[in-house]
């Protein structure tokens, strides 16, 4: 049975009507909430605000490294230090490495640009600010409905978003509804703001729906894998913020990691591998358990006599839109806006995307208030694009423009004219560095690229990719129907199998696709959507886009506790 079928057969579905309506419990959409309900407050008007969380409460899903700059927080709560933020461990030092096989060599610190210093920052879980950041929006009067999932966009007439509908719950593998079937629900806004994150999966149909991206470069991507590990106390330095570039990824190929001294012996570590890679035989998640053997980094994990005596606490993935400025598309559309990494306001040269969200957030909110209050609803918002460019944000963006696309003429090149450009020249440079094709599209044919062969995991310090996802406490309903689609069943065989050797066997990061012969011998993918960490890897690197990643049931999904 279709879901209009089931609409047809169960409905109608009751609604529930708001002011303002926001898709995405992350830093965005929270930040969104919150400075609506300030200027209500500061303006004695009311003004109402919901927040639709997919994940088992705010914060469940999130994932970053990360180092944050609190210049956007302190601006929406001036005073998070009294209210008891998550921000516990400024940044102390840092050091870049670009690393060869066996050795590394760390850039002075009085050479690294503007953009790579990060005095002045935090070491923080982005999960426990988001869980924060909820508890303020609720203490404000915002709504937050954890555990639903908005899977479906909803159109007036004239083509605005009014809203959306919750996906439906109780759904079986066959499609019919179930014994505990629930049909999903209508949240109706006079303007609904997309906050979903990176390739969010209402935020794509938006976009592609009123051709937001028309005139912008192709957006581009990442994979970041991270790992928590709590490490001996004596190879561990508070506040510590370490980046890397080089080994183990090739000069053709996009890519770099972090490492940040957290408090309580705890290290976060990930590596982020640049999405428009071309060699189909790499793996993002056998690259990142490689990087972690070189001499630099294992350091960390050791003791004096070289074994491994750190523990691994915590595992998980999520994909970064990291185009920039000229991948920008228009953020607003009737009925609605994009805020935070849905529309892409990521700053890649910094690493850093949180202090964009939540500006972005406030900005749209500022913009919403305003109509709402002027008694306008469903119409475009164009206050918002126009704050944003006059705002730190914007300039801060613009500086940093060309970062990602000069690596398309690889590592060297990337790393020189990013230097000069943001450290010679501060990032005011005359020039500007377009791409035109988008990620999926730099993948060769296997028969172009040589096969790599990775080293088995030892258990100790490298793992595999199953034990891996147990501990991001992924979790999914295991009758509803995978929210993994495929638009052609044939495709993964005939076409990616046969021609680019299997790549969703590799990219994924949680072991969600396998390749398996069947009673007669032959090819078929098997989808284990019970392993998905939400991270959108297959919806933007499959070469003939025939991946399309749904929503499933709310509250599924990983659980990370302190990503």
């Amino acid at each position: 049975m279709t879901p209009q079928e089931i609409l047809t057969q169960h409905g109608p579905r009751e609604s529930m009507d708001y002011d303002v309506v926001v898709v995405g419990g992350g830093p965005a959409g929270l930040s969104t909430a919150i400075r609506l309900k300030q200027l209500a407050a500061k303006e004695g008007k009311e003004v109402s605000v919901v927040v639709l969380e997919k994940g088992s409460e705010p914060g469940a899903h999130i994932l970053s490294g990360a180092v944050l700059d609190p210049q956007s927080l302190t601006e929406l709560l001036p005073n998070w230090k009294e209210l008891g933020a998550p921000l516990d461990q400024p940044v102390t030092d840092e050091a870049m490495l670009f690393l060869s096989e066996t050795t590394g060599y760390r850039t002075p610190n009085f050479l690294l640009p503007p953009c790579s210093q990060n005095h002045g920052n935090y070491i923080i879980s982005l999960g426990a600010l988001t869980k924060w950041l909820g508890e303020q929006a609720e203490s404000l009067g915002v709504e937050i409905f954890p555990g639903f999932a908005a899977a479906e966009v909803l159109y007036n007439d004239a083509g605005a978003v009014t809203g959306v509908a919750t996906g439906n719950m109780g759904v079986e593998k066959n499609g019919e509804p179930g014994p505990n079937f629930q049909i999903g629900m209508e949240l109706l806004g006079k303007y609904t703001i997309f906050a979903e994150g990176s390739r969010g999966h209402l935020g794509k149909q938006i976009i592609a729906k009123f051709n937001l991206d028309e005139g912008c470069d192709p957006q581009s991507y990442g994979i970041g894998i991270k790992e928590v590990w709590e490490v001996d106390p004596e190879r561990h330095e508070p506040g510590l913020v370490v980046h890397t570039a080089g080994w183990p990824m090739d000069d053709a190929t996009y890519g770099g990691s972090f490492l940040y001294h957290m408090a309580d012996n705890k290290i976060a570590m990930g590596f982020i591998t640049g999405l428009n890679y071309q060699n189909p035989y790499l793996s993002p998640f056998e690259e990142f358990q490689r990087w972690k053997t070189h001499p630099n980094i294992r350091w960390y994990l050791e003791n004096s006599k070289g074994e491994v005596t750190a523990k691994r606490i915590a595992y998980g993935a999520r994909a970064i839109t990291a185009g920039g400025l000229l991948s920008l598309p228009k953020t607003v559309f009737p009925g609605g806006a994009l805020v935070g990494c849905d529309a892409g306001f990521l700053n890649v040269s910094r690493i850093k995307g949180s202090h964009a969200a939540i500006k972005s957030g406030m900005l749209a909110a500022e913009a919403a208030f305003a109509a709402v209050t002027a008694g306008r609803a469903q119409d475009e918002l164009s206050a918002y694009p126009e704050a944003f460019e006059q705002s730190w944000l914007y300039t801060e963006l613009n500086k940093s423009r060309n970062f990602k696309s000069w690596f398309k003429y690889g590592l060297r090149v990337g790393t020189l004219m990013n230097g000069l450009e943001q450290f010679g020249l501060r990032g005011r440079m005359p020039w500007t560095v377009r791409r035109d094709k988008p990620d999926h599209a730099y993948l060769k044919p296997a028969a172009e690229c040589q096969p790599i062969e990775y080293p088995k995991p030892d258990g100790k310090l490298t793992f595999d990719r199953l034990s891996s996802v147990f501990i991001s406490s992924a979790a999914h309903e295991e009758n509803q129907p995978a929210h993994l689609t495929l638009k052609d069943a044939s495709v993964p065989v005939n076409v990616n199998l046969a021609k680019y050797a299997g790549p969703e066997a590799r990219y994924c990061p949680a072991g969600v696709y396998e390749f398996v012969k069947d009673d007669k011998g032959a090819d078929r993918l098997q989808i284990n959507a019970a392993n998905c960490v939400h991270c959108k890897t297959c919806d933007i690197k499959d070469p003939t886009q025939n991946i399309v990643w749904v929503t499933p049931e709310g509250g599924g999904g990983p659980n990370y506790a302190q990503m």
